[in-house]
């Protein structure tokens, strides 16, 4: 007669054991292809922005609320956003230099206002691009208003009027317009002096974040030295370099790299030796969320980290 009792006690011990012996082939940490590197990443899901090391693991990291922007600044501090309205300068080690909060200053009390871009400026003041208020402002330390830049909107909207933000060594403002579906260039007056609608190529617009959503809600759009520009086209799961005279000249689709599918295209950055980086948003965790493409669309390095991220990580970047 067979004893149920031990027979039950078996297999519990059988599934502790190839649990146990599963978790110990599960990646401790995230995973790169190609030549390791340190990265700056910030994810909305877990709240977590850090610095993830060569080896992978975090070697810095810090509680945040929504983010959409961070950058790592010349002396080593941190500018950040904590929420959609509060950016802070923080230290290594965690000290709080500079706050600033857009709900509270310069004329939005009481108003709706988002922030998804902010730059420490050459000169010690910030910009800080608001939606909602639909403007571009620079303030100096003391978050006293330097400059006010109206953007145009034709579809406002206090969450998505802009995404990434940047001046431009000109003086001029390079606006990824995510509602609206525009990149737009302003002039110091706040005149346009670019702009570029992100096609749909004939396809029809589909609500969500993942693969299967469609649209032109562009993340970033950056400037190259050649006068072109590139742009993370958001749910248009797409990069795409544009001429001044706004003529494609090269693209990366959806599905243009062998068991890569891109989702919400956030940011976009061209390397000095021609490559592309390009951050890829609510994908799944099957797919990287940071890749590196050469001209001739081929990853040559990828960045995927679920263990310590989720999918929604909009801030990529890659730390020296």
């Amino acid at each position: 007669m067979v004893n149920l009792s031990s027979l039950s006690s078996s297999k519990v011990l059988l599934s502790l054991i190839i649990t146990f012996a599963g978790a110990c082939f599960l990646p401790v940490h995230g995973e790169q292809t190609g030549q390791p590197r340190r990265v700056l990443a910030g994810d909305d899901s877990t709240q977590r922005l850090a610095i993830v090391a060569t080896d992978g693991t975090l070697e810095w990291e810090m509680k945040v609320g929504a983010i959409h922007d961070a950058q790592l600044l010349a002396n080593g501090n941190i500018l950040l956003q904590d929420g959609w309205t509060k950016i802070v300068e923080v230290t290594p080690d965690k000290k709080q230099l500079w706050e600033y909060d857009a709900a509270r200053k310069n004329g939005n009390e009481g108003k709706k206002v988002e922030v998804h871009s902010f730059q420490r400026l050459a000169d010690g003041s910030t910009m800080i691009a608001e939606s909602g208020p639909a403007r571009i402002i620079e303030v100096d330390k003391d978050g006293n208003l330097q400059r006010e830049i109206k953007l145009k909107t034709s579809h406002p909207s206090t969450h998505s009027d802009t995404r990434l933000v940047r001046k431009l060594s000109t003086g001029n403002y390079l606006a990824a317009q995510e509602s609206d579906g525009f990149a737009r260039e302003y002039n110091s007056a706040g005149t346009v002096v670019w702009e570029y609608e992100v096609p749909l190529f004939g396809n029809a617009r589909k609500e969500g974040h993942g693969p299967e959503a469609f649209g032109n809600s562009l993340f970033s759009a950056i400037r190259l030295p050649n006068g072109n520009t590139l742009i993370g086209t958001g749910n248009g799961h797409s990069v795409l370099e544009v001429t001044p005279a706004k003529e494609i000249v090269w693209k990366l689709e959806q599905n243009d790299l062998p068991g890569i599918t891109l989702a919400w295209v956030t940011r976009v950055q061209r390397l000095p030796n021609g490559n592309t980086l390009l951050g890829n948003c609510h994908a799944g965790p099957d797919q990287p969320q940071f890749i590196e493409v050469t001209p001739e669309k081929k990853a040559v390095w990828t960045f995927r980290d679920f263990k310590n991220f989720g999918n929604s990580m909009p801030v990529q970047a890659i730390v020296e």
